[in-house]
C-alpha cells in the first residue's frame, strides 16, 4: 500500500472517474447546516401577515357570496313589501269593475294613479292579469288586451285568492325571453314581483310589477362594503394584539435554541474530551506496556542460542511479532477513537494517519491532498470530512474486494471536494437507498450526517464497476 500527499499524483485510475456524470445525489451542500438556521423574526411576523391576508381574501370571498345572497334575499323582499304597500293604497281603490271590460274611462284613471304613484318607485312595467292570462292593464299600452299563458304559480294565487285563502307575494327574477315581456327586454335584469288583487265585484285579478335589480345590487354592495370595514378592522386589531405575543414566543423560542446549542456544544465538548481520554488511557498504558513487552521478548530473543534452543527462540519470535501486530490494531484503534491530528495539524494529516493505519491490508491506497487546504475548513467541516473519508476508506477496504483506492483533497472555487475512488465490487445504488437492510445501511448515516453538517454527498457506484463518492463543503 502507498499513501502520499505530493500534488502531481494522478488519481481515479480505475474505470469510474469522478468528474464523469452519473451520480446519485444524497445531500446537498448549504452554508446553513440543518437545525442551525436561526428563527428569523422577520420571517416569521411575513408567515403571519401572509397569513392574515390569505384569511382576509378567504373572509372576503365567503362574505361577498354571503353578502349578495343577502342582498338578493332582502332586496326581494323589499320590492315584495313595496309592491304589496302600492296595491293595498293605490292600485287596490283606483280598480273598477271596468277595467275587466276595458272601459277606456275606468283604464285612464288607473293608469293616472299608476304613472303619478307607482313608476316614481322604481317601478319599470306594471301589467295587470286576468286569469285566463289576457293582460286588462300596462303602462305600456300596447300590452293591453293582449293574452297569454300564465305559469301555475300565478295561477294557483289567483285560485286561492277566489276561495278567500290567504296568499303571499310572489316573486322571482324576470325572464325576459317570454313573449310578453318584450317590452322590458331594453331594461336590463328586471325582479317581477306578482300578487292578486280584487275589482269591487269581487273578482280577483293578478298584479304585477317589474322593478329594477340595481336596487338589489346596490344593497348588496352596501352590506358587503359594511362587512368589509368591519372584517378589516377587526383582522388589523387581532394582528396588532398578536404581535406581541408572536414575539415573546419568538424570544422564547430563540433562548430555546440556544440553550439547544450550548447543551450540544457541551455534550460535543464532553464527547470529545472522553474520546481524548480513552484515546490517552490507551496510548499511555496498554501501547506502551506492548511496546515494552515488545522490545523485552526481542531481548530474550537475541539471548538465546538458536542453535541450542530453536523452539524457545522460535516461541519468542512468535510472540514479539504478535504483540507488534497488537501495537499496530491499537494505533489504527487510537486513530479511529480520536484522530488527534485532526485538531492538531490538519485534516490533511489525519487522512494520512488514516491511510497509514490501514497499511496491514493489501489494497493500494493513493492520498492527494492539496496542500493547506485543512485551512479554511472549520471544525465541524473537518470532522465531516474525515468521518465520510473514515467511513468509505472502510467500506472499500474490508467489504468492496478492490486492489486500488484514490482518496483526492482539493480546493476548488468557493468550496473542498472529498473525492473516494475504488474499483472494487461496486453495487447497486437505488436498491441500498430502498432497502439499507442488504448491508449499505451506512449509506444513509453518511447523507445524515453530511446533512447535518452542511456538505453535499453524492454516490455512483454499480455491480462490478467500483464505487465513487464525492462530498462538497462550501466555504464561508
Amino acid at each position: 500500500m502507498l499513501a502520499r500527499t505530493d500534488h502531481d499524483v494522478p488519481v481515479a485510475r480505475d474505470p469510474l472517474r469522478p468528474d464523469d456524470g452519473g451520480w446519485v445525489v444524497l445531500t446537498e451542500p448549504t452554508r446553513s447546516p440543518r437545525g442551525a438556521r436561526p428563527t428569523s423574526a422577520r420571517r416569521v411576523y411575513a408567515q403571519v401577515v401572509l397569513l392574515a391576508a390569505l384569511a382576509l381574501a378567504l373572509v372576503i370571498g365567503v362574505g361577498t357570496w354571503m353578502s349578495n345572497r343577502e342582498a338578493e334575499r332582502e332586496g326581494v323582499q323589499s320590492a315584495a313589501r313595496r309592491t304589496t304597500l302600492l296595491a293595498d293604497v293605490v292600485v287596490q281603490p283606483a280598480l273598477t269593475d271596468g277595467v275587466l271590460t276595458g272601459d277606456p274611462d275606468a283604464l285612464a284613471a288607473l293608469d293616472l294613479e299608476v304613472r303619478q304613484h307607482v313608476l316614481p318607485n322604481s317601478v319599470v312595467r306594471v301589467k295587470l292579469w286576468a286569469a285566463d292570462g289576457r293582460i286588462l292593464y300596462s303602462d305600456e299600452a300596447r300590452l293591453i288586451g293582449q293574452q297569454y299563458q300564465l305559469d301555475d304559480e300565478e295561477l294557483d294565487l289567483l285560485r286561492d285568492a277566489e276561495r278567500g285563502v290567504d296568499t303571499e307575494t310572489g316573486a322571482e327574477i324576470s325572464d325576459l325571453d317570454e313573449p310578453e315581456n318584450v317590452y322590458e327586454r331594453g331594461e336590463g335584469k328586471l325582479l317581477e314581483v306578482y300578487l292578486p288583487v280584487q275589482t269591487p265585484d269581487g273578482t280577483s285579478v293578478l298584479l304585477e310589477t317589474y322593478t329594477s335589480y340595481d336596487s338589489v345590487e346596490q344593497r348588496g354592495h352596501d352590506i358587503w362594503r359594511a362587512f368589509l370595514v368591519i372584517t378589516i378592522v377587526s383582522l388589523l386589531a387581532l394582528l396588532l394584539l398578536m404581535m406581541p405575543v408572536i414575539w415573546r414566543l419568538l424570544v422564547q423560542l430563540r433562548h430555546g435554541q440556544e440553550q439547544r446549542e450550548r447543551l450540544l456544544q457541551r455534550a460535543l465538548s464532553a464527547s470529545d474530551a472522553e474520546r481524548r481520554r480513552i484515546a490517552a488511557t490507551l496510548h499511555d498504558g496498554p501501547v506502551q506496556e506492548l511496546a515494552a513487552t515488545s522490545y523485552v521478548l526481542s531481548g530474550a530473543k537475541q539471548r538465546v542460542e538458536p542453535g541450542r534452543q530453536p523452539e524457545l527462540a522460535g516461541a519468542l519470535d512468535d510472540a514479539a511479532r504478535v504483540v507488534r501486530s497488537s501495537i499496530g490494531g491499537l494505533r489504527s484503534l487510537l486513530v479511529d477513537i480520536y484522530p488527534a491530528s485532526l485538531t492538531e495539524t490538519g485534516v490533511e494529516q489525519a487522512l494520512a494517519d488514516l491511510v497509514a493505519s490501514l497499511q496491514p491490508r493489501d489494497v493500494e491506497i493513493r492520498l492527494e491532498a492539496e496542500p493547506g487546504v485543512g485551512a479554511a475548513l472549520t471544525r465541524e467541516q473537518a470532522q465531516l470530512i474525515f468521518q465520510i473519508a473514515q467511513e468509505t476508506l472502510r467500506n472499500a477496504v474490508r467489504h468492496s474486494g478492490a486492489d486500488h483506492v484514490d482518496v483526492v483533497l482539493v480546493r476548488p472555487d468557493g468550496f473542498i471536494r472529498l473525492d473516494v475512488v475504488d474499483d472494487g465490487a461496486g453495487f447497486d445504488v437505488a436498491a441500498a437507498l430502498a432497502d439499507p437492510e442488504t448491508g449499505h445501511f451506512g449509506l444513509r448515516l453518511m447523507a445524515d450526517a453530511a446533512e447535518r453538517a452542511g456538505g453535499g454527498l453524492r454516490v455512483r457506484s454499480a455491480p462490478g464497476q467500483g464505487t465513487a463518492w464525492r462530498l462538497e463543503v462550501l466555504l464561508s
